[in-house]
């Protein structure tokens, strides 16, 4: 078995783990962080929005020995506006300029020629108006709540309303970073954003359910045990999932990562960059919220319930009770409570000294 299967079971066994829910303030505060510089962010920066957000014109060139870099600097004077150049796989030019109508078009796309050394002819021109891009971002905004809608009422029903609240806090913990991150940088908005961004909602909430499930399983009957509480539990559903979501996003990272850097860095595929982008940022996100939020939040909310303080407070009697006597107290089930207390690394010496006491 190789090292990392080996290690997947052992975490699924309890011999290993870590305290997932023990250090959840540090992970909260590095969330409000992240979340309160991306709020920021957008205020300060706001977004820079695409033209078919916008509206503007596309020039399209032919082949070109022009750089990027020039073809920003003729295209912005020719202009007066900001310009996006983008080189593509076959040599040719993509340049997007916002703010522009037919005939500021026209007059661009002739000085872009003049400069460019290029037959006006050979120069695509397309207008996009910014109603378009207001059409998809109304229909995004709309799908968006009906999946957050549908989202809540399943988790709901299929496992419980305290999940459905962790897991939508999740959601939009996701989109929070993602949009924040397209602000302090700079990234453009367009169309292929939306998209990404509609996107990563299924890969976050893949995970988060993953754990739910496990933790539904592990937590059934809980009252019923003096083993452990309500959040250890949560715990041990963390550590028995880890690696199964670490896969799961490994693998689903890395052909996001071959278009992001192979088909938009070396091919300079457009729409594609822009779609991968997204999902490289939320993909990333949604991994940590699962991990770190999410169910650190369901622990939270369940132990404000009577019955899991209850439960709480016989777990901790009764190992408190089997310190002061010096000894591992036989449990429910006839393991030791001393025992039963750790999550993470079992004490398997304790255990068998406590098992050479019994015989």
């Amino acid at each position: 078995m190789s090292k990392l299967g080996d290690l997947g079971a052992r975490l699924h066994r309890g011999e290993v783990g870590y305290d997932f829910i023990g250090n959840r303030k540090i992970w909260y505060g590095l969330s409000v962080l992240i979340t309160i510089t991306a709020i920021v962010a957008l205020a300060v920066r706001g977004l820079n929005m695409g033209i078919e957000f916008q509206g503007g014109a596309v020039f399209t060139t032919p082949k070109t020995d022009v750089t990027v870099s020039q073809a920003t600097e003729y295209a912005e004077e020719a202009s007066g506006h900001d310009a996006i150049v983008q080189q593509l796989g076959n040599g040719s030019l993509r340049i997007q300029v916002g703010g522009l109508d037919t005939e500021q078009s026209d007059q661009v796309r002739t000085e872009l020629a003049k400069d460019l050394n290029l037959p006006e002819d050979k120069i695509a021109a397309e207008l996009v108006g910014p109603s378009w891009g207001e059409q998809i971002a109304t229909k995004a905004w709309t799908g968006l709540g009906v999946f957050m809608i549908l989202v809540v009422i399943y988790l709901a029903i299929a496992f419980e309303w305290r999940m459905a609240v962790a897991a939508l806090i999740a959601l939009i913990h996701d989109l929070t970073i993602t949009v924040g991150i397209y602000s302090l940088v700079g990234f453009e908005v367009t169309v292929g954003t939306v998209i990404g961004l509609l996107t990563i909602l299924g890969y976050s909430l893949y995970d988060t359910v993953v754990v739910f499930d496990s933790l539904k399983e592990q937590t059934k009957d809980i009252t019923k045990q003096t083993r452990f509480t309500y959040s250890e539990m949560a715990n041990r559903s963390i550590n028995g999932t880890l690696v199964r979501s670490i896969n799961t996003t490994v693998v689903a990272l890395l052909p996001v990562a071959g278009l992001l850097f192979i088909g938009g860095g070396v091919l300079g595929a457009g729409m594609l960059n822009d779609i991968s982008l997204s999902l490289f940022v939320g993909l990333a996100a949604g991994a940590y919220s699962s991990i770190f939020i999410a169910t650190p939040l369901v622990a939270d909310l369940k132990e404000r319930e009577p019955a899991i303080k209850a439960l709480k407070k016989r777990v901790l009697a009764k190992r408190a009770s089997a310190a002061a006597r010096g000894e591992d107290g036989p449990d429910d089930d006839g393991t030791d409570a001393a025992e039963a207390a750790v999550v993470g690394p079992r004490a398997a010496a304790r255990r068998g000294r406590a098992q050479e006491r019994r015989g």
